[in-house]
């Protein structure tokens, strides 16, 4: 029952020798790294400009009322 668990492929030798054999930044050297790191890029300028935004907001205020 257990078997499927702890008789897994080792796959930590080829990914050593995939990373260390690359000339990339680490950040891009796996396979989905510019996946990773892209996302979390856009996440992060969306997250920067609605709180730009937010700050704005607040410092405009509201009209006066008559």
């Amino acid at each position: 029952m257990l078997g499927a668990l702890y008789r897994l492929p080792n796959h930590v030798p080829a990914r050593q020798r995939l990373v260390q054999s690359s000339h990339e930044p680490v950040y891009y050297r796996l396979p989905r790294g510019k996946l990773y790191v892209r996302s979390y890029l856009v996440l992060f300028g969306f997250s920067m400009l609605a709180t730009a935004y937010g700050a704005y907001d607040l410092v405009k205020g509201k009209p006066a009322a008559a």
